[in-house]
C-alpha cells in the first residue's frame, strides 16, 4: 500500500512585489501546520504584505491550520496589510463559517477577485469623519 510521500505541498509565487499567493494541497493539520507556519513566516520576512491562500486543494484543515491563518492575518494588519482566502473546498469553508474565521479573514472565489479585494478593502471599517 503507497504511502503519500507529501502529505503537505505548498508553493508560493508573487503576483505583485508585496503579494505572496500561497497555493495549499494536502491535509492541513496539526502534522503539516509547522510547515505550512515556516512558508507565511518566510513570506513576511521577505518584505510580503498581503496574503492570498489558495485553499482548492485541502481537503481537511483542523484547529492547527486555522491558528496560522489567523496569527498571519494579525500580523500582516499590523504592517498595515491583509490575508485572504480563496476557493477553500466545502469541508474547509465550514469549518472556517462554523468558527468565524470567515467573518474576519475575508474569502473570494478567485485570485482576481482577491487582488481586488486588495486594491479596494471593501471589508475594512470607516472610520467616521471629524
Amino acid at each position: 500500500m503507497p504511502i503519500a510521500q507529501d502529505p503537505l505541498s505548498v508553493e508560493v509565487t508573487l503576483p505583485r512585489e508585496d503579494v505572496a499567493l500561497v497555493t495549499v494541497e494536502g491535509y492541513l493539520d496539526v502534522d503539516t501546520a509547522t510547515e505550512f507556519q515556516h512558508h507565511l513566516a518566510n513570506q513576511l520576512h521577505h518584505g510580503r504584505r498581503h496574503f492570498l491562500l489558495d485553499l482548492s486543494a485541502v481537503p481537511f484543515m483542523d484547529s492547527s491550520g486555522m491558528n496560522i491563518i489567523l496569527r498571519v492575518y494579525q500580523e500582516a494588519r499590523e504592517l498595515p496589510g491583509s490575508v485572504h482566502i480563496i476557493s477553500p473546498t466545502p469541508a474547509v469553508r465550514r469549518i472556517l463559517d462554523l468558527t468565524g474565521v470567515s467573518i474576519t479573514v475575508p474569502v473570494s472565489e478567485s485570485v482576481d477577485e482577491a487582488l481586488e479585494r486588495v486594491d479596494h478593502p471593501q471589508a475594512a471599517p470607516a472610520e467616521p469623519e471629524a
